[in-house]
């Protein structure tokens, strides 16, 4: 497979890309190449980063159990890494792609032969750039069929899509988020969102090339849907269909048929549509879900077409040249957020663990927007004149300038620091409605939470209402995690895991923390290594909502990290 990257307005940066799939019965090449290409969208024209001159980039599809290989070379004039989103690198967090984090991003001129190891992952996943805001336009879609002469444990559909959503900035996405860090303030919010690249028919310049979904009456359609949007959560639905849900973040789940969907940043779900209704054109559409108070973000509707193919043959009187849109909840409805996401239920047979029962490992952290205080001479647009931040524990992550997994293997000292709280360091009413001023600044700092390799961890995310309550969606790379429990409200160590689901909970990589809420998560930590988890919302992180689990080596040599690649690439 080959790729090369182009540049996104300003943006001289082009890789190539060589990937080849192997497994144990065959060997592939895929031939991909990213170069620069002029997009139009809401009547401009920009030169945007693309994989192969596609926006969305191209789908890579694999079995159960395959390693692909990836040889990046960066013939451009910035640095970029790639991340393949929800891989779990079995003892191999080398090419897991987060920039200072596991490797040093890859120099122009520079090359880097990735490798990725899927594993216990079956459905879909997707690959993005994971440095500064790249992966804007630089993301594609992980197709992961079950092994070879294995069938879906659902019924087999007569076709598959994917349904990729994303944001669209009229002016350079780098820009905007450079202008944000260099004036403290809230990034400019995208001008459109958009369903496999086009913002639809509501927006006149995309109207001849909306995406377009042809079927046939009677048909079942799997939708392979994933949100690779920045800074939004999104209700999704189909006028006149149900959706029905069979998988999460690559994990099979019981089957749930319901009229929308909410998916965060990061999400990935595997959707079933049965084209059972009259001949004719019908609407699937996209809008945000954003409960922050005075939060601003992108209030708009992406659409795109399902064509029944009998349509052209017969026309009901009812017809018309715009279909009429379908059912979504309000943009701020968190009750119909909350309950669809919990409404997700795992199957345990199909769980490469089960849920863990005995935890050896406890960890709550607030997830917080804070403030910083602006420097003196300097004129900042967060509020109150500040600089906006984020944090976990009240520890706003601060990114080294030399990646923590080279650090850790070779005991390089300065880079990090262990001792990552366990425990919020300051306890409050976390979620009432006014909250001491000298509680938005945090701690800057780079530190890392330490476990022993089989360590079953429990992981409480509690969300604050500090500056404005917002719902999270943390994903943890490395891992897919038993989601056992939610909440609204403070989280009681006593109350709350009464009312956990150990029995059916879903599998995922990345968790919606609800608005004032709270979300546990349970996983065994068995694959060494360093593993990035933080906000999949792209400002967060970028504010430094984020922190790093270092699994220890294990005692056999199925347990412990593997050797670098020769060709890391140099800081």
């Amino acid at each position: 497979m080959k790729m090369s990257f182009g540049k996104e307005v300003f943006l001289l940066i082009l890789c190539c890309f060589s990937l080849i799939c192997f497994s144990s019965s065959m060997r592939r090449h895929y031939k991909f190449v990213v170069e620069e290409a002029l997009y139009t969208r809401l009547c401009s024209t920009k030169s945007i980063l693309t994989v192969n001159g596609e926006f969305p980039g191209p789908t890579i599809r694999v079995h159960k159990g395959d390693t692909v290989y990836v040889n990046v070379h960066n013939k451009g004039k910035h640095n970029i890494t790639l991340h393949w989103h929800g891989v779990k690198q079995p003892r191999n967090p080398w090419t897991d792609g987060p920039q200072y984090i596991t490797q040093c991003p890859i120099q122009p001129g520079g090359k880097f032969r990735q490798k990725i190891i899927f594993s216990s992952e079956e459905g879909t996943l997707w690959w993005h750039a994971h440095s500064d805001w790249i992966r804007a336009t630089v993301h594609g879609a992980i197709i992961i069929y079950p092994r070879r002469h294995s069938n879906y444990p659902f019924p087999q559909p007569d076709a598959e899509v994917p349904i990729i959503f994303g944001e669209w900035w009229k002016n350079d996405v780098n820009k905007v988020y450079r202008e944000s860090v260099e004036t403290g303030g809230d990034p400019n919010v995208s001008d459109a969102i958009t369903i496999n690249g086009q913002p639809g028919d509501l927006y006149p310049c995309s109207k001849s090339e909306t995406f377009k979904l042809n079927v046939d009456q009677g048909n079942l359609y799997l939708l392979r849907i994933i949100n690779a949007a920045m800074n939004l959560i999104l209700f999704f639905s189909v006028s006149k269909h149900k959706l029905t849900v069979i998988g999460a973040d690559a994990a099979y789940t019981k089957p749930i048929t319901n009229d929308y969907i909410c998916i965060s940043p990061g999400q990935t779900m595997d959707v079933l549509l049965y084209a059972n209704q009259e001949p004719n054109d019908y609407y699937m559409a996209a809008r945000a879900y954003s409960s922050g108070f005075r939060v601003p973000f992108t209030n708009s509707t992406a659409t795109a077409r399902i064509q029944y193919s009998e349509n052209y043959y017969y026309t009901p009187p009812s017809t018309s040249s715009c279909p009429p849109l379908p059912y979504l909840p309000n943009y701020n409805d968190t009750r119909a957020a909350f309950n669809f996401i919990t409404s997700i239920r795992g199957l345990p047979h199909e769980n490469a663990h089960e849920v863990p029962k005995i935890i050896t490992t406890h960890i709550v952290t607030t997830v917080s927007v804070n403030t910083f205080p602006c420097p003196r001479g300097k004129s900042c647009m967060g509020p109150n004149g500040n600089i906006f931040a984020a944090s976990m524990n009240n520890i706003s992550f601060k990114t080294p300038s030399y990646d923590i997994l080279e650090a850790y293997y070779y005991h390089i000292h300065g880079v990090f620091r262990k001792g990552f709280p366990k425990f919020p360091p300051f306890v409050f009413n976390f979620i009432a409605d006014s909250l001491p001023v000298t509680l938005n600044t945090p701690k800057r700092g780079t530190k890392v939470v330490v476990v022993k390799y089989g360590a079953t961890v429990e992981v409480v995310f509690q969300g604050t209402n500090l500056l404005s309550g917002l719902d999270h969606p943390m994903h943890l790379h490395g891992f897919s995690f038993h989601v056992v429990g939610y909440g609204f409200g403070n989280f009681n160590k006593r109350k709350s895991p009464m009312y956990y689901n150990l029995i059916d909970p879903p599998l995922l990589n990345t968790v919606i923390v609800p608005k004032n809420g709270w979300a546990a998560i349970r996983f065994v930590a068995d694959n060494p290594g360093v593993w990035f988890m933080h906000c999949h919302l792209e400002r967060h992180l970028s504010w430094g909502m984020e922190t790093v689990f270092i699994v220890k080596n294990g005692k056999s040599s199925h347990a412990k990290l593997l050797p670098p690649p020769p060709d890391m690439p140099p800081c």
